[in-house]
């Protein structure tokens, strides 16, 4: 069986959009979050802190 390490970019990701979730927000753009890249969700989150 093939082991997927997670990078800290991963887990960075993965905190991010968990934050974003926690203030209520599942989509940007009408994209999940899951499929936009780092720079996109970390620049939607800094807009609410």
């Amino acid at each position: 069986m093939l082991k997927i390490e997670e990078t800290k970019m991963d887990m960075k990701r993965e905190d991010v959009i968990q934050r974003l979730v926690g203030r209520g927000i599942f989509k940007i753009d009408g994209k999940q979050l899951y499929e936009l890249p780092l720079l996109l969700l970390m620049k939607e989150y800094y807009k609410y802190i």
